[in-house]
């Protein structure tokens, strides 16, 4: 039986990812689809197996994505 966490989000985003999944993808929940996107993320990072959690790299695309989303 696998175990589950909560994690919190921000409910603007919530509400964005609903109206993409409903329009663009075949998931069936937000859970379902970050659940997705965190495994792609993480396999991307352990397949370049980098001593560092975050190389400088890593760091600048995780800005640029942040304020892609209005975060920064």
């Amino acid at each position: 039986m696998s175990k589950y966490t909560s994690v919190s989000i921000p409910l603007t985003l919530h509400k964005r990812l609903e109206k993409l999944i409903a329009k663009k993808t075949g998931f069936k929940s937000v859970s379902d689809y970050v659940t997705y996107v965190l495994r792609e993320v993480v396999a991307m990072h352990e397949m370049k197996e980098v001593p560092e959690p975050f190389t400088s790299t890593d760091l600048a695309e995780i800005k640029e994505r942040l304020r892609a989303l209005g975060y920064l």
